[in-house]
């Protein structure tokens, strides 16, 4: 069954709309895709907060745009990377039963025996890119980690047999890694090159006051 999520028109010929949008409590968006012409519309922001949060952003969401309803997905959500707040919404129209490309997250399981002797795990990339029908996308895709050692990695192409979607990236595509842990001399050499660094700054910034001054 699908989400219903309401929205409205909304005029793009004035600059100043955006900003009364946002004061109204609506977020900027624009739907396109199936059997629909681009068209820039506007969300309730609260009300959409809580459709990611008790949906997910992968749930097929049947959208309704001034009374046309329309089966869409969320193709791409801008926050505001301090605030955390909506900027923009993509949303794309499907056909139910007509596979589409869309973005996943990824949901890794277990502790990296890597991890447990000191290594610390990175996370490169956290998505991956499907075909798969709209009514078939999954919340997430778990990729066990459990069994990565110190300098070992978890690509593609180890889970592609595992996943029963199509998976649009490489074999090569890393989603996790567990690196060896930073010695006292790496750290000791590390902190000398940021002071090095931060030394050479300062003595470049000197001629440009003094010059500053001399005018």
């Amino acid at each position: 069954m699908s989400i219903l999520v309401h929205a409205k028109k909304r005029d793009t010929k004035h600059r100043s709309e955006i900003a009364s949008l946002r004061q109204e409590g609506y977020v900027p968006a624009v739907v396109y895709g199936y059997q629909i012409d681009t068209t820039p519309i506007a969300v309730d922001e609260r009300d959409f907060e809580k459709t990611l949060r008790e949906d997910g952003r992968t749930a097929v969401m049947l959208l309704s745009v001034d009374g046309v309803e329309v089966n869409a997905v969320l193709a791409e959500v801008q926050k505001n990377p301090v605030k955390g707040e909506l900027i923009h919404l993509d949303f794309l129209a499907v056909n139910m039963n007509k596979k589409i490309e869309l973005e996943v997250p990824i949901q890794v399981v277990g502790e990296p025996i890597g991890v447990k002797e000191g290594g610390s795990l990175q996370m490169p990339n956290r998505e991956l890119l499907l075909k798969v029908e709209p009514k078939k996308v999954p919340d997430s895709i778990e990729v066990n980690i459990a069994d990565l050692a110190i300098g070992e990695s978890v690509a593609v192409g180890d889970i592609r047999d595992t996943v029963e979607f199509e998976i649009i990236q490489e074999d090569d595509y890393v989603l996790a890694t567990v690196l060896a842990p930073i010695t006292a001399a790496e750290l000791e050499a590390s902190l000398g090159e940021a002071e090095v660094e931060s030394d050479t700054g300062e003595d470049e910034q000197e001629p440009t006051a003094l010059k500053d001054s001399e005018a």
